[in-house]
C-alpha cells in the first residue's frame, strides 16, 4: 500500500534506528527526524503505519515496536506496483489534460489486474463527492477505450480536456453524470468524447 512522503520518511527512520539500536526512538527523536512540530503528528504517522501493516507497537512496553515489512516501493514487492501519474483530472468542469509521466505512484496490487495497464490522475473538484471521490484524491484508472454503461470513467472531450464522470449511453448520445447535485449532467454525441480508462480505485493521502 502506498505511503505518503512523511510516512515513508518515518518508516525509513524507524527501520534504520530499530536495526541499529534494538529499541524504538523516542517521540522527540522521531519528531526531529521527520521535521514535525507536534507529537500528535508523529502519533498519527505511527498509527497510519500500524494500520497499513508496516509496524507493530508492542503493548505494555515503552519504546517498543517491530518492523513488519520492508518499504514496498521496491521493484520486487508483490504487494504494490508503480504506475505513471499523468496529471490532473477534473471531477468538476473538465480541465485540460496535462501529460507528465515523469512521476510515478505506488498502488496496491489489489486495485489492479496483471494483464491490464494503469495510470494515476489527481482529482480536482467536488463533482464526484457522492461517490466518495474528493479533491486531491488519486484516481487509479485502468486504461481502456470502452466503458460499461453506468460505470465511472476518465473521459477526454473534443476540447482535449479530461473529466471523471459516470458514463451512460442513450442512442447516439454519451451522457456524463456527476455525483453532486451542484453540478450539471452533460450530453455529447458519440465521437465527441473518448474514453481513456475506467476507475479502478481511489488513493487518498491523509498526511
Amino acid at each position: 500500500m502506498m505511503l505518503t512522503k512523511k510516512q515513508k520518511e518515518l518508516f525509513d527512520y524507524l527501520e534504520d534506528y530499530i536495526t541499529n539500536n534494538q529499541i524504538s526512538p523516542s517521540f522527540e527523536e522521531m519528531k526531529k527526524a521527520v521535521n514535525l512540530k507536534s507529537k500528535s503528528g508523529i502519533h498519527g504517522l505511527i498509527t497510519s503505519l500500524e494500520q497499513r501493516g508496516f509496524i507493530k507497537r508492542l503493548k505494555h512496553k515503552a519504546r517498543a515496536m517491530e518492523i513488519i515489512k520492508k518499504d514496498n516501493n521496491t521493484n520486487n514487492s508483490l504487494e504494490s506496483i508503480n504506475i505513471p501519474l499523468i496529471g490532473t483530472i477534473a471531477a468538476g468542469e473538465a480541465i485540460e489534460a496535462i501529460e507528465s509521466a515523469n512521476d510515478f505512484i505506488s498502488v496496491p496490487t489489489s486495485m489492479t489486474s496483471p494483464n491490464a495497464k494503469y495510470f494515476g490522475l489527481k482529482v480536482k473538484g467536488l463533482s464526484m463527492i457522492d461517490e466518495g471521490i474528493f479533491d486531491g484524491d488519486i484516481a487509479v484508472i485502468r486504461k481502456t477505450n470502452n466503458v460499461e454503461n453506468g460505470k465511472i470513467a476518465a473521459v477526454l472531450t473534443q476540447d482535449n480536456e479530461v473529466t471523471l464522470k459516470t458514463v451512460k449511453f442513450n442512442n447516439n448520445k454519451v451522457i456524463l453524470i456527476p455525483a453532486n447535485q451542484s453540478y450539471q449532467t452533460k450530453e455529447y454525441n458519440v465521437g465527441e468524447i473518448q474514453v481513456q480508462g475506467t476507475l479502478s480505485g481511489i488513493i487518498r493521502k491523509y498526511i
